[in-house]
């Protein structure tokens, strides 16, 4: 075993089995809705949060296994001032994206490693992501299509497969974008000779 992921994220799994690289998942457990709501009655910015959630999942693994490497991460979907979580049901999918439509939205992404009960590396990143306005129609249609898709994207979208067609313009890095910044993650981790330079 390379590292651990602190996460149940399927995505993120995947992401990190395809770059071949060796770990254990294990889910953090923490109440991300408690820290949000603390940290926006505080004025923390969105990185600032994103950020502490990715802390917060790698410090609760570390405690467990202190002499491993842990690896959190987050991410908040920001558009119009507002901030998303991912949708509860498939009801709430639907009112995202009407809201989404035809606007622009930064996914601020974050994430850090710890070992030791400490936080050694954060990384963020925010690409920006432009909705076509599309119609009701296609909307029904790709909601369609998505199935429960819609409730494990931040976004409600699956930017990996038919989600692409609700983008009219993409900035960022497509690995950040998923919810898991690659190729920073690939070079700290060669830094840290947990795999091969």
């Amino acid at each position: 075993m390379t590292f651990i992921l602190a996460s149940k994220s399927a995505s993120r799994q995947k992401l990190l089995e395809n770059a071949g690289l060796t770990f254990e998942a294990l889910p953090a457990g923490i109440d991300e809705g408690v820290i949000k709501s603390e940290m926006l009655k505080c004025g923390s910015s969105v990185l600032d949060i994103t950020e502490r959630l990715a802390s917060e999942k790698a410090l609760k693994i570390s405690k467990e296994h202190p002499d491993q490497y842990i690896l959190g991460g987050d991410q908040i979907l920001t558009c119009n001032g507002q901030l998303f979580s991912k949708a509860r049901t498939v009801s709430e999918a639907k009112e995202h994206l009407k809201f989404f439509k035809g606007k622009s939205h930064t996914l601020t992404t974050s994430i850090a490693i710890a070992t030791n009960n400490k936080i050694i590396w954060v990384y963020t990143s925010e690409p920006k992501l432009t909705m076509r306005d599309f119609s009701d129609e296609f909307l029904d249609d790709y909601m369609s299509n998505a199935g429960d898709a819609l409730l494990h994207s931040v976004g409600c979208y699956y930017l990996e497969g038919i989600g692409i067609q609700l983008f009219s313009e993409i900035k960022g890095d497509y690995y950040d974008i998923l919810g898991l910044p690659l190729l920073p993650l690939m070079k700290k981790l060669r830094d840290l000779k947990l795999i091969n330079d």
